[in-house]
């Protein structure tokens, strides 16, 4: 009778044959390949704005034939050069009207109880469920010649100030839609400040405005920042908003493409129109990103 060899293991376990090859069991965990998990998101990002990002550069360099003649016609157009100016022009108000609005809010959220905070919290957080449309709608009651806004000014023995159709009516009611994005950033860093730095330093003489100039303020920079960069590349593409508020003095290239694609059905000058856009934005993106990652880098040594 043939006799099978057994291998002793360490710690009571059984013995197994030694003619028995083990075999590393190779499961796949999600946890040692972290970037499996953000695949879903990237392929949708692809399906849903790579794919017709893609289609349109290509018809803009394509329709009605290929060559740059879409793009020499653009920059060879005053009027298309001016709207463009102005629609940066309008991001970057909006943009300051956000964070002179949306900071003292957000120290306000960081200093409060947990109660008022949990309020203030669901008023930045019940602008995302009403639609924009009819939030745009009712800046247009309020900022018409005989809305409420003009009738409080005549009221004090004012004129009336003219907001619809102005550029100043746009702001206002793209500012108004964009204050979240910008509130939440701030919030998110100026709750990781630490007080405490402040106290130290009023401790040591320092009056309250520059303690805050010097201290408070450099470390909220970073939500600064984030948030700025989100409200202006989100102007950069408002349609409804100033459609609605504005007039022809205050169009943007939003609607320059929407009436170049859906009225004149030219995808090529339509598409042209948003690749300037897009690398415009990139490149002052580019320009903005060394100035804060320096910032930044500030902001953490202090």
């Amino acid at each position: 009778m043939s006799q099978t060899s057994h291998t002793p293991t360490a710690g009571g376990d059984h013995p197994r044959p030694s003619g028995a090859v083990q075999r590393p069991q190779r499961r796949l965990r999600l946890a040692a390949y972290p970037s499996l998990l953000a695949m879903p998101a990237l392929l949708l990002l692809i399906a849903a704005m790579g794919y017709p990002l893609l289609t349109v550069t290509l018809r803009s360099f394509s329709d009605p034939a290929w060559g740059l003649q879409n793009y020499v016609w653009f920059f060879s157009t005053p009027v298309n050069v001016t709207v463009l100016w102005r629609t940066f022009s309008i991001a970057a108000w909006v943009t300051i009207v956000c964070v002179i609005a949306a900071y003292p809010y957000a120290y306000l959220m960081t200093a409060v109880g947990p109660r008022l905070r949990l309020v203030l919290i669901l008023c930045v957080l019940v602008p995302f469920w009403v639609s924009g449309v009819v939030r745009t709608l009712a800046w247009v009651i309020l900022l018409q010649d005989s809305g409420i806004i003009n009738s409080v000014i005549r009221l004090f023995g004012f004129d009336g100030v003219k907001l619809i159709r102005t550029q100043t009516g746009v702001v206002i009611g793209m500012a108004q839609v964009l204050l979240p994005f910008m509130i939440l950033p701030l919030y998110s860093v100026m709750r990781g400040i630490d007080l405490r730095l402040v106290q130290a330093a009023r401790s040591l003489g320092a009056r309250p405005a520059r303690a805050f100039l010097q201290i408070y303020l450099p470390l909220s920079l970073p939500g600064v920042f984030a948030g700025a960069i989100i409200v202006f590349i989100l102007s950069l593409g408002f349609y409804i908003t100033p459609a609605l508020l504005g007039g022809p003095r205050s169009t943007m290239l939003s609607t320059l493409v929407q009436s170049q694609v859906l009225s004149l059905l030219n995808w090529g000058r339509g598409g042209a129109m948003g690749v300037v856009l897009l690398v415009a934005t990139f490149v002052l993106l580019a320009l903005a990103a060394p100035l804060m990652r320096q910032r930044h880098k500030q902001a953490s040594r202090s």
